[in-house]
């Protein structure tokens, strides 16, 4: 799990800023479509809006990073 959490990293660190951008805005909108299906009926693994808030978040840190 180290290790998946590591390739994450790196490969943020790796996108231009406008690659990153895009990846955040693409993640937000899975994230509100996540949210939107789990309100109707409940997603199989409820865990995957944690996880994609946190991916949002990490990329949002490494985008700030760069300013």
């Amino acid at each position: 799990m180290a290790n998946k959490k590591a390739n994450k990293k790196e490969s943020l660190q790796d996108l231009h800023v406008d690659s990153l951008k895009g990846r955040i805005a693409e993640d937000q909108l899975r994230l509100k479509k996540l949210t939107f299906s789990h309100a109707m009926t409940p997603l199989e693994n409820p865990m995957m809006i944690r996880s994609l808030r946190r991916d949002i978040a990490r990329a949002q840190t490494e985008l700030s990073k760069r300013k």
